[in-house]
């Protein structure tokens, strides 16, 4: 990997990061496990615009590094399990999806995060009455994956100046 592209790959992963800690201080959501997911504007985009390597990458290092920024390494399988589900549909639906509607490829991404974040819940509680919560997690995930994914369709559709540019 050449190290303009790694320095790109190192600013979008600490952007991400960035993003989770703003967001962690924000609690706006009252239900349990629920969150804006705003540092996926970061992912969507890369998943538009780097290689499945790459992005898979920023994720890993976004959710391991985000994990120890906040303290709170006890939820790592919920955040890995949750992101390598949204990472694997979007690159799916990457594939069938025309890039104009990028914010459907966040929504999938963002009920399958929630669908991983269950199945975790699910097997360490040994309990099934956390699916109680569930119905409220895909209706906010379908707003925030909205909203995420019409963030970075707005940053990948944006015409930035090329190097050299004097505009």
């Amino acid at each position: 990997m050449k190290a303009n592209r790694l320095a790109k790959l190192s600013l979008l992963t600490a952007l991400a990061l960035i993003i989770f800690v703003i967001e962690l201080r924000i609690d706006i959501i009252p239900i349990p496990g629920a969150k804006l997911g705003l540092a996926n504007i970061i992912t969507v985009y890369a998943v538009y615009k780097y290689s499945a390597k790459e992005t898979f990458l920023i994720v890993i290092a976004r959710v391991l590094l985000g994990a120890l920024f906040s303290g709170n390494v006890s939820a790592l399988m919920y955040s890995i399990t949750g992101a390598f589900f949204c990472l694997a549909g979007m690159l799916l639906v990457k594939r069938i999806v025309p890039m104009k509607y990028i914010w459907l490829s966040s929504i999938i991404g963002a009920l399958l995060h929630n669908t991983g974040q269950i199945i975790v819940a699910v097997s360490v509680m040994r309990s099934f009455a956390v699916l109680s919560v569930y119905p409220f997690l895909i209706i906010t995930g379908c707003i925030a994956g909205a909203f995420t994914g019409l963030c970075a369709q707005f940053l990948i559709s944006r015409k930035l100046p090329e190097k050299g540019d004097k505009s």
